[in-house]
């Protein structure tokens, strides 16, 4: 046979045939059975054989789609441990109160869900029930990533087992009154509940992807033994559209996080309608999973579907159900029996042959009610196979019904995300379904009751007794502090010594510190460098072969610089999580370590060093969720600042972040000028975050590129570094050209690398000019707004207190510039609590590609445009000429 025209070659045509006959036996017998049996036939046997090949460990590609059928059999299903009654009858309760608890809050408009957990009820139950290991066990129990919008559901699962009172639940989203209950995973809010925040989606699976590779570094550096715990990460079909719901996917395959489980609640419906109307979403994501290397288990049908798929004996039905598209199906579980019967049934003479032996009823329930997610048996199934598989991480594919047992108004509505509240007839329907023992008399002030058995009920005490074999409640979160040494002096001496006539940047200032607190022989081992592959920009090359980077596989391969002092060592044990190009899995590693001290026990240090622009730029909403999660480290916006960059331009040109960190209630801010500020900064967050009395906070910290030198620190100035603000030196401190005793005065007030462009223009202004300028190092403007604010609030309860910038300018006569490599707003932060004249240079706009500076004359704010402006804020007040702004201009060439 001759290849057709313009056929393509494939990865075969390039593999010696040792046997063309026997290829072409098996060609012409694959051509027999699709000619004798039909083209249907041939497709099963292939699909078959790849099947067998694969589990008996060839080395084929794998099929990325398997039928749309249940994944495990159900004459393969273990035998379910628990009692299905007395579960049913707890899960039935648990539906009850989280629909009660949301439609009694509707009345205060405060809104909520009940459609999703009255979906994922079993997949959550099942797991509390037989799987979720509690944090009184041995290890540190398992992870459980609760989908948002199921909250209420876990809320009544609390009320059930006596954590959360009746008052508590009518709380459900008021919590000003300081007994309420958040709205979703919150930890910040109800702390001793929730561990992670996962409302904001697509963050929740990224999360739980870096959770699990993190149990897994905790446990290969012989830190904590994590072997018993299991990331379950619970998610919606509508969450997967987000690009962080599968962007480390490869992340966990690659790395075999067999600790790992998604269970995807796969009810079709997002927030406004289906999923994928037209196609099927369950296949997408089993191809998707399935590329990426994980385990799929698909969990589709119920137990009803059993006898459909019997008497399927032409493989019409599951060609059937692999044809329709979510939104058809969607369609089905709303319409009668009739409907059912002509628009699925009818698509063939063999489906018309099968509907015609099926009943009503049974109809009914397969495409009303029917589905594996429905049905603890099949979840169990599910989850006890993920955890027996090993060498990759599982998800779970679970077909619902969104709205189950909500009622014929509820079920499968484009609209229920948005229901808020069921009627009081539309609950004792429900009720009589549960099978509730709750009376009508209950109804009476026309406000649906809460419903509990007793604390002493049989359904209470079998939920305790298996709670209490699996290892306590869940979910929850514990934290038993563990204070950490502060380190010795020595690492910090170097830093606050100067560095003398030698140049350093404040970034090379900042890594040397952390290099030598990583030898630190009580907490050096706690230190977690995280950096999305850009180390050697940051001078971090050095730490490479003394700390390592991580890989579980350790290093399988000779580096191509291993002669070199500096060499790519990876290892099993190795302290750097050195990622790929990518700040959000970055962000993820250091929101599992900053957590490491709740989650484990383990109080690690964890520092996260990035490009500046791309740090909160692009990752501000996981800023917030580790703020939500109580996480404690550093991050450090490295090559900070909007000139100090040369040559990138726009998109790497920093002028902004330090005003979306200000937004951030937890982010402490600094932006140090000099390397012993760095010092200073640094030893206090340890002693903040990781001394007796912890807080809940973390450290944004700004360093530059620019070399320049570091002078030591002087006396009496570490208060004014934490605080914010200290005078650095005064005009009577220049060396030569120092002012006249009457000149006029103002106050140099700037941060980070401006400070050298302030300290320039102090000169030319009393070379020059004649003009006294004092230079303010402004450590954190950020920090000086915060004690303000602070201060005006205590004024509101009647206490008399004077913010510390205002008593740091105090008795300052003249008036104040501030400049910075940031946007004029960073400053102007404190400028309401300046009582001097306030202005501001800055660098607004968009960024531009040119030396520094050149980049600084365009912004305005070099060492001349300081002086010019300051020149004009002095002539405004009548004590320079107003000559002397136009000679100024002239003379710098501005």
């Amino acid at each position: 046979m001759s290849d057709p025209v313009g056929k393509l070659p494939s990865e075969l045509d390039q593999l010696p045939d040792r046997d063309t006959e026997e290829t072409a036996e098996w060609a012409a017998s694959l051509d027999a059975v699709a000619k004798a049996a039909g083209t249907r036939r041939a497709e099963y046997l292939l699909r078959r054989t790849l099947q067998h090949a694969e589990a008996a460990g060839l080395a084929l590609p794998k099929l990325l789609e398997t039928d749309y059928v249940n994944t495990i059999p159900t004459a393969a299903e273990p035998e379910f441990p628990g009692d299905e009654e007395m579960e049913a009858k707890i899960t039935a309760w648990n539906r009850w109160n989280a629909a009660a608890m949301v439609t009694r809050g509707s009345k205060y408009g405060v809104g909520g869900h009940i459609a999703t957990f009255a979906s994922a009820a079993w997949l959550y139950e099942t797991g509390f029930q037989h799987f979720f290991r509690g944090k009184e066990a041995d290890g540190s129990g398992d992870q459980l990533y609760i989908q948002g919008h199921a909250s209420p559901g876990i809320y009544a699962r609390a009320f059930l087992d006596g954590r959360i009172s009746e008052q508590q639940l009518d709380n459900f989203r008021q919590e000003s009154g300081g007994n309420g209950l958040p709205s979703y995973p919150h930890p910040r809010r109800l702390p001793w509940l929730w561990e992670f925040p996962t409302v904001s989606m697509g963050l929740g699976p990224l999360s739980a992807i870096y959770q699990a590779r993190f149990n897994r570094y905790l446990q290969n550096r012989n830190i904590k033994d994590t072997s018993n715990s299991h990331v379950w990460a619970f998610l919606g079909d509508g969450e997967m559209d987000e690009p962080e719901s599968t962007a480390a996917l490869a992340l966990a395959s690659r790395e075999q996080l067999d600790n790992l489980t998604f269970v995807i609640n796969c009810n079709l419906q997002r927030l406004d309608g289906p999923v994928r109307a037209n196609f099927r979403v369950v296949q997408e994501l089993e191809a998707q999973f399935r590329g990426a290397g994980w385990n799929v288990i698909k969990t589709l049908w119920g137990s009803a579907w059993d006898e459909l798929f019997q008497l399927d004996t032409t493989g019409a039905l599951v060609r059937r159900i692999r044809e329709v598209p979510d939104a058809q199906f969607q369609t089905y579980a709303t319409r009668d029996v009739a409907y059912i019967r002509q628009h699925f049934f009818g698509a063939s003479a063999e489906l018309v042959q099968l509907a015609g032996v099926l009943s009503d009823a049974k109809i009914a329930e397969c495409f009303h009610s029917s589905r594996g997610g429905h049905e603890p048996r099949k979840v169990y199934a599910a989850y006890k196979a993920a955890l027996a598989h090993k060498g990759a991480p599982t998800v779970i594919l679970a077909q619902t019904v969104k709205g189950h047992t909500l009622g014929a108004g509820f079920e499968s509505k484009n609209a229920n995300h948005q229901m808020k509240k069921l009627t009081i007839d539309e609950f004792k329907d429900m009720r009589d379904l549960l099978g509730l023992p709750i009376p009508d008399s209950a109804f009476a002030d026309g406000k649906v009751p809460y419903g509990h058995p007793g604390a002493n009920s049989p359904e209470v005490q079998y939920l305790h007794e298996r709670r209490a074999a699996l290892g306590g409640p869940a979910p929850a979160r514990k934290v038993h502090h563990v204070a950490l040494p502060a380190p010795a002096e020595r690492s910090f001496a170097p830093l606050l010594k100067g560095s003398g006539k030698q140049e350093m940047a404040t970034t090379m200032a900042f890594v040397r510190l952390v290099k030598d607190l990583m030898r630190d022989k009580e907490t050096g081992k706690r230190w977690v460098p995280i950096v999305p592959d850009e180390a050697r920009t940051f001078g971090m090359e050095s730490l490479f072969p003394s700390a390592g980077i991580y890989s579980p596989l350790g290093q399988t391969y000779e580096p191509v610089d291993r002669d070199q002092l500096m060499y790519y060592k990876e290892a099993k044990d190795g302290q750097i999580l050195n990622e790929g190009i990518t700040e959000a899995g970055a962000m993820a590693d250091f929101i599992a370590a900053c957590t490491s001290y709740a989650t484990h026990g383990e109080p690690m240090i964890p520092f996260y060093i990035f490009y500046s622009m791309f740090g909160w730029q692009r990752t501000a909403d996981q800023m917030w969720q580790l703020a939500d999660q109580l996480g404690k480290g550093f991050i450090v916006g490295a090559t900070a600042g909007r000139t100090t960059l040369t040559g990138e331009g726009l998109q790497h040109a920093d002028g902004h972040s330090h005003l979306i960190a200000s937004t951030n209630p937890a982010s402490l801010n600094y932006d140090p000028a000099f390397a012993y500020e760095i010092a200073v900064i640094v030893k206090d967050g340890l002693r903040r975050m990781y001394g007796e009395k912890p807080e809940d906070v973390f450290y944004y910290l700004t360093v530059y590129n620019e070399p320049k030198p570091q002078p030591a620190m002087p006396e009496g100035v570490e208060e004014g570094i934490l605080r914010g603000l200290y005078r650095f030196n005064t005009a009577a401190d220049l060396a030569e050209a120092a002012p006249a005793a009457d000149a006029p005065k103002i106050q140099l007030m700037a941060s980070g690398t401006a400070i050298h462009w302030a300290l320039e223009a102090q000169r030319l202004l009393a070379a020059d000019w004649n003009v006294a300028a004092d230079v303010w190092s402004a450590t954190s403007w950020g920090e000086l707004r915060r004690d303000a604010l602070e201060c005006d609030e205590a004024l509101l309860r009647g206490e008399m207190r004077t913010p510390y910038v205002t008593r740091a300018l105090e008795g300052v006569t003249s008036p104040v510039l501030a400049v910075s490599d940031w946007m004029r707003q960073v400053p102007d932060q404190i400028s309401q609590w300046v009582e001097q004249d306030w202005t501001s240079l800055g660098t607004d706009g968009f960024g531009l590609s040119d030396t520094r500076e050149g980049a600084r004359r365009h912004f305005g704010v070099d060492a001349q445009s300081i002086v010019v402006a300051a020149l004009a804020q002095l002539a405004r007040r009548g004590e320079v000429p107003a000559s002397a702004i136009k000679e100024a201009r002239e003379r710098y060439g501005l």
